[in-house]
């Protein structure tokens, strides 16, 4: 009986492992036209700041290095899901190369799956070559020489900024009470009128 407990448990330990290994599985991709093709914005560059993530998303604002593909200014913020099984840590001065394609009109969404990937100054850390099959020099050097480098767009304020951002409970109080004091107004208002026109 003990024996039959103990494969038991032994079984469910290494099913454990393999679905935790198997969590995050991304297709693997080779560097090419065709890849670069899946996406709209395409681009290297440093990360100035980075918020947590609010609603599952979480967004980093990079200082655009080198532009491939996209019509994107000098700072560009793209988004980032927090809690899915492939996220990982997104710090102010690390340098990366961006695959992304648009979420919003100003805003794009990184999957974490795509190919983009971070720079390590001691290359035995890049994860990324093993899995890529080519380094992240090689990569920037394809993509200069195929995709070439395009010019920035001049900084523009982003007019959409903040316009799906929900009030807080200070907020909605606030204008629930405008809200009713406006309909007791109209009313009163409407009354007033109506009487008066039945004179």
């Amino acid at each position: 009986m003990y024996k039959y407990f103990k494969t038991l448990v032994l079984v469910i330990f290494l099913n454990g492992i393999a679905l935790y290994s198997l969590a995050c599985q991304c297709p693997l991709t080779t560097l090419g036209i065709d890849e670069c093709s899946k996406y709209e914005v395409i681009f290297k560059g440093k990360i100035i700041t980075v918020k947590n993530c609010n609603q599952n998303l979480g967004e980093a604002i990079f200082e655009v290095e080198e532009l491939y593909k996209g019509n994107l200014p000098n700072q560009f913020k793209v988004l980032f899901e927090c809690k899915v099984e492939c996220a990982q840590q997104f710090n102010v001065g690390e340098e990366w190369i961006v695959y992304s394609r648009y979420k919003q009109i100003d805003n794009a969404l990184m999957n974490w799956c795509s190919r983009s990937r971070k720079y390590f100054k001691n290359s035995k850390e890049d994860f990324y070559t093993v899995t890529y099959g080519n380094d992240y020099e090689d990569e920037v050097k394809f993509l200069r020489e195929k995709l070439g480098l395009h010019r920035l767009l001049a900084t523009v304020k982003n007019a959409s900024e903040g316009r799906n951002i929900k009030p807080n409970a200070n907020q909605t109080i606030v204008i629930l009470i405008s809200s009713i004091i406006f309909l007791f107004l109209f009313y009163w208002l409407f009354n007033k009128w109506y009487k008066k026109q039945n004179k």
